[in-house]
């Protein structure tokens, strides 16, 4: 019960007792957890891969505000950032996402009041998950990987992939004779790795680089100039910027490939 009890030990006493007699009692409960949700003046639902079960509790606000102070150590003005961003990523990669009343300014969320409601959705690596699909990852000839998009709808998995193919890309595959990449992961928002006091809680392989907490744009500058990577990986592409990140990071890599070829003629 690792990753579940992660997570249970921001609740207060009676939701966590709650949460834990009903987790605890089911093995089926813990292996299909996905999310835990919390909503103020309403019961807690705990979202599996194909059910939902409702815990028939009536959640008050002052309780999701201690949930909160818990997920931010005692210090919610530390974590506007994320706040402002609708989640927040904890220890193990878990996220938590949030939702309130948001205060604008110049058309940015400034801050969030009256937090309403509480996501908590489960991380869980599943190593070798991504051997199925390596053979259409992989250049097997030039022991190189293709450019790869990872597409699907939510909570089906997308990340959980990403993060097994970046260890097998960096560890090597012997069974088909691929040698290890120097990988970099610009894990904006903390769900790859899982970075824990320097320490990634995920296993992303031996030649993986983390670069957190940062846009994309700026990580994969940051990692080009610096680690020479030979494979970046980032998760959730969600806007121009993201795209254009992308694009000028391949650019780059095909110039640097032109470059090499030109160099060995």
């Amino acid at each position: 019960m690792k990753n579940i009890d992660e997570i249970l030990k921001y609740f207060p006493a009676n939701i966590y007792n709650l949460l834990n007699n009903t987790i605890s009692q089911n093995k089926e409960i813990e292996e299909n957890l996905q999310e835990i949700r919390i909503r103020s003046k309403k019961p807690i639902i705990l979202k599996l891969r194909q059910a939902d079960i409702v815990i028939e509790y009536n959640v008050e606000q002052t309780e999701i505000l201690q949930i909160l102070e818990r997920l931010c150590n005692n210090s919610i003005y530390a974590y506007r950032n994320q706040i402002c961003d609708g989640f927040i990523t904890i220890k193990g990669g878990h996220r938590v996402g949030i939702t309130g009343t948001a205060v604008i300014e110049n058309e940015k969320v400034i801050n969030l009041k009256y937090v309403t409601s509480l996501n908590f959705r489960i991380a869980r690596e599943v190593l070798n998950c991504s051997n199925k699909i390596l053979g259409q990852i992989i250049d097997i000839e030039n022991n190189n990987i293709y450019t790869t998009l990872i597409v699907s709808p939510p909570g089906k998995g997308k990340t959980t992939m990403l993060r097994d193919l970046i260890r097998n890309i960096s560890n090597g595959i012997p069974s088909l004779n691929f040698k290890g990449k120097t990988c970099c992961i610009v894990d904006e928002r903390g769900e790859i790795g899982a970075i824990y006091q320097g320490v990634p809680q995920n296993d992303v392989g031996m030649r993986t680089d983390i670069i957190e907490n940062i846009s994309k744009s700026k990580g994969m500058k940051m990692l080009i100039r610096s680690m020479a990577p030979e494979v970046i990986a980032c998760d959730e592409i969600g806007s121009k910027e993201d795209v254009e990140a992308i694009r000028r990071g391949y650019l780059i890599r095909c110039k640097r490939n032109i470059y090499n070829a030109s160099a060995k003629l």
